[in-house]
């Protein structure tokens, strides 16, 4: 795996758990932001061909 997929992968990663915590805590701007975020990392995981999809064991 490459640097670029690494970090991406991981920036999705850290995203997504800004934004479960922000939803558990009820701080709507902070949702509105990390899912912003996630969008705009998963749109640029996908156009570089990363696969965001979890893996199924």
């Amino acid at each position: 795996m490459d640097a670029f997929t690494t970090g991406i992968l991981q920036r999705i990663h850290t995203t997504e758990s800004d934004l479960r915590r922000a939803r558990e805590t009820g701080d709507e701007f902070l949702v509105e932001v990390e899912q912003g975020e996630l969008d705009d990392l998963r749109r640029l995981a996908a156009e570089h061909g990363v696969d965001v999809r979890p893996k199924v064991a």
